[in-house]
């Protein structure tokens, strides 16, 4: 049996490392999970638009995933993880930006997908958190 092999993505995954001691993904045979990925950038800054910042986390599991040998092609599972409007919704702009990544990022595959209304998020700023379970046919 084979033992996890845990990564860090390139830029804010260090960071993230040492400050908080967690690693971005880790890979178990050909199955690959990813922490949460927020919309931040390599200095954990986030974008002023919720469109901007779902495709930023979008862009981060990407790269995650990669570190592990993996993509979103291989993607079986996701959560997402969003703040709710005032009323306790979760905003038009939120899933229809998520259902349009889906789309241009694994094209016909369309993946199991839990979206979670959340009270809060480990960065005040933060609207989005995305964490994948990826599948690697080697």
């Amino acid at each position: 049996m084979t033992s996890p092999s845990f990564f860090v993505t390139p830029g804010y995954g260090s960071r993230q490392r040492q400050n908080w001691h967690y690693s971005q993904a880790v890979r178990h045979g050909n199955r690959v999970e990813t922490s949460g990925q927020g919309g931040w950038d390599d200095q954990m800054r986030l974008p002023d638009s919720v469109r901007d910042e779902v495709i930023r986390a979008f862009d981060n599991v990407e790269r995650t995933l990669a570190t592990a040998g993996a993509s979103w092609r291989h993607v079986v599972s996701v959560h997402s993880y969003h703040l709710p409007d005032a009323d306790g919704a979760i905003s038009d702009d939120h899933l229809a930006t998520m259902a349009e990544q889906f789309r241009a990022r694994m094209a016909d595959r369309a993946p199991l997908w839990t979206c979670i209304g959340v009270a809060a998020l480990a960065n005040p700023r933060m609207r989005v958190e995305i964490q994948v379970t990826a599948l690697v046919d080697d």
